[in-house]
């Protein structure tokens, strides 16, 4: 039987006082979607807004983002559908990729925590990548309890940030998640690291977009 993943991706297109162009990180949808479609999952896309979605960082050199960059999915997700007519708990896992465009958009979207509530809720597995586990900051089940409290994830760590994007980010994510008591480690900057905890797979940058899809695709097998 065919799974189905749910990419939720950003719409925004710059950030920050000096309008930094930015979008989705390419590699951070273009990998996942690589290893995933190639093992016959099905993959559809969302977004706040809907419609177009802008990336960053396209590298023409790597196969995978050049092939995704000529598909077919890759004109799908240009018409991406608008979250909040989507409902996560019709596929049995949710990506969100990074990028810096999230932290403009996907974070405390109230429809973007309603679709982690959802999936989470109906026990799906839930997935974010570099600064996709902003996606998960605000949100709670019903109980008041912060979503990462105690649970062990990882994210683009403010190390990372202090090189990359830290005039023009609204905050360090690693901060905002440990802040609402999340288990957070990382790896050196840059290089792959994926935190498995149960129903909740977190990639910390770029280099770990591979990585967390290929234990997605694992925790998918083994929930056939």
């Amino acid at each position: 039987m065919t799974k189905h993943v749910l990419f939720i991706v950003t719409n925004a297109a710059v950030i920050g006082p000096h309008s930094r162009k930015t979008g989705f990180f390419f590699a951070e949808v273009a990998h996942p979607f690589d290893v995933l479609d190639k093992a016959g999952i099905a993959i559809e896309f969302a977004s706040p807004a809907g419609g177009w979605t802008p990336y960053d960082a396209y590298d023409e050199k790597d196969p995978a983002q050049k092939g995704f960059l000529e598909s077919k999915a890759f004109r799908r997700l240009n018409h991406s559908r608008k979250l909040a007519e989507v409902d996560a708990a019709d596929y049995d896992a949710i990506l969100i990729p990074g990028g810096l465009g999230p932290m403009v958009d996907i974070q405390r979207n109230a429809d973007v925590q309603r679709a982690v509530v959802r999936a989470w809720s109906t026990d799906k597995l839930v997935s974010a990548v570099c600064h996709g586990p902003c996606s998960l900051l605000g949100v709670d089940l019903g109980d008041g309890t912060p979503f990462v409290r105690g649970k062990k994830l990882t994210s683009f760590s403010k190390k990372e940030e202090y090189d990359y994007a830290r005039d023009d980010v609204p905050y360090e994510l690693e901060d905002a998640l440990r802040g609402e008591g999340a288990e957070y480690s990382s790896a050196s900057n840059w290089e792959p690291h994926v935190v498995v905890d149960g129903r909740l797979i977190t990639g910390q940058n770029p280099a770990s977009a591979g990585p967390l899809a290929k234990e997605l695709l694992a925790a998918l097998k083994d929930r056939a």
